[in-house]
């Protein structure tokens, strides 16, 4: 699988276009390898194949494209997107959930939900839907999209340093540290909610 993603984000011109695609498309379409992608170009930048301030660049412009178009189409596109998308009972608790916290917490919720896959998709077509203006919005998930990057391609980069001569190894590392911190923050959103109702 490695192999196959680094050839792919080989370090020629078109892996700092993928970069971009990949970041862009996950905001829409969640089962898009973005985060994956990322780490993945991190390592090579640790090895001198790509260059780390254009990966972090270009994935923080690609997110926050991606966020800004999912933005638009919860704007413009709310009630029926949601019908045709997210139809399924898990999927319109996932939508209610978002909505409250948007309107409860907004600014800091667009930062938290980057992290969370899935997550980004619901909270930015939720801020579409619910009218956030659209300069606070863009605020914070420019905010979000340079750390989100950062930290992935810094993941990347650290591991593939320390890994030098075996940079599969730096990227499960990464891998491994960026799962992790998603699952701490679905946990801790577990144990809030928890909270409440108890």
């Amino acid at each position: 699988m490695f192999n196959q993603l680094v050839d792919q984000i080989s370090g020629s011109g078109w892996s700092y276009v993928l970069i971009f695609v990949f970041a862009y498309l996950d905001a829409l379409v969640p089962v898009v390898p973005s985060e994956t992608a990322v780490i993945t170009a991190g390592v090579l930048a640790g090895s001198g194949r790509m260059n780390l301030a254009a990966v972090i660049a270009l994935a923080a412009c690609g997110a926050f494209a991606g966020d800004n178009t999912a933005y638009l189409i919860g704007r413009h596109y709310g009630e029926p997107a949601k019908r045709r998308f997210f139809s399924g009972e898990k999927a319109r608790k996932r939508i209610a959930w978002a909505e409250g916290q948007v309107q409860e917490r907004g600014g800091e919720l667009i930062v938290v939900a980057r992290f969370i896959p899935a997550g980004r998709t619901v909270v930015t077509l939720s801020a579409g839907g619910l009218r956030m203006p659209w300069r606070r919005f863009a605020l914070f998930d420019a905010i979000a999209g340079v750390v989100w990057a950062s930290y992935a391609s810094l993941l990347g980069y650290f591991g593939g340093k320390a890994f030098e001569h075996q940079p599969w190894k730096g990227l499960l590392l990464a891998l491994g540290i960026a799962f992790a911190v998603t699952g701490t923050i679905e946990l801790v959103r577990w144990l809030r909610k928890r909270r409440r109702r108890g």
